[in-house]
């Protein structure tokens, strides 16, 4: 793995949510406690359908009388057509701001030229910073492919929204989110918030994403995972050599405890359950 990265996330957009009831919006919505998010430190959280299941995952940095959400750029419309809807007289504002900022991350490297915002990721440090920076002012610095931190990600076990995650069919314990500062245990209601809590507070989590070597050709998403003839779960994203698999976690468990190859196709994956998790 690259020891430094700084380059743009490219599948990252920002929208833009103000307005003085914007607090109060958010926290009714999303997953995590939007107190805890400042102009220093963003927070991690999801927006779930009514039934609990995963829609999108935010990064929340308070701005200047309103708040800069780092959302999937490819959804970004799909977000804020969600969030209107839910809108009704709240005193909202919400905005594209893809035309506004772009998404870099950077790590063990400093600039921030262009840079309206800088924070620490809110899932692990070891993921770097995350910079807000101002469309057309890219920051000065050698710039690394968005391959770099990818692969970097996978090794950790990190999960990638929509690129890992399943719309309106995985639960936030399978994208780790509840281990990754994704989820407040202590905030009010939020959308979705039941299942989420059955499932943690009844220990009703059966599979989550792990990160794995790949020896072979990197499969392809979806594809089914084995331990010898038993299916264990499927493949999520990848890139080069690193990727992420949904498994069963006690299968998982098992196989990581006696060093035991997983396969799909073709292909062989060694498993690991990374530090955080522990």
């Amino acid at each position: 793995m690259a020891s430094s990265f700084f380059g743009r996330l490219e599948n990252r957009g920002v929208i833009r949510l103000g307005g003085e009831d914007r607090r109060a919006f958010l926290q009714g919505l999303i997953s995590n406690d939007i107190g805890l998010c400042t102009q220093e430190s963003a927070i991690y959280a999801a927006l779930l359908t009514p039934q609990g299941k995963f829609l999108h995952d935010l990064f929340i940095i308070e701005g200047d009388g309103d708040y800069l959400i780092d959302c999937e750029e490819a959804r970004a419309e799909d977000l804020l057509k969600r969030l209107a809807a839910y809108k009704l007289r709240a005193k909202v504002t919400l905005a594209d701001a893809r035309g506004e900022f772009e998404v870099w991350g950077i790590r063990n490297q400093k600039s921030d030229v262009g840079c309206q915002k800088i924070y620490v990721d809110p899932r692990l440090p070891e993921l770097g910073e995350r910079m807000l920076v101002k469309k057309g002012v890219a920051p000065a610095g050698k710039q690394s492919i968005f391959a770099e931190y990818d692969r970097h990600r996978l090794a950790l076990g990190v999960a990638d929204g929509s690129r890992d995650m399943l719309i309106e069919k995985s639960t936030l314990a399978e994208g780790n989110f509840d281990l990754l500062n994704g989820v407040s245990w202590s905030k009010g209601c939020y959308v979705g918030q039941e299942l989420t809590a059955r499932m943690h507070y009844r220990a009703l989590v059966k599979k989550r994403m792990f990160p794995v070597r790949i020896e072979g050709d990197a499969p392809a998403f979806g594809a089914a995972i084995k331990v010898g003839d038993e299916e264990i779960g499927d493949m999520r994203s990848s890139c080069g050599d690193r990727g992420l698999v949904l498994l069963n976690v006690e299968k998982a468990h098992m196989a990581i405890q006696k060093n035991t190859a997983l396969t799909c196709g073709a292909s062989r994956l060694i498993a690991t359950k990374p530090a955080w998790m522990s």
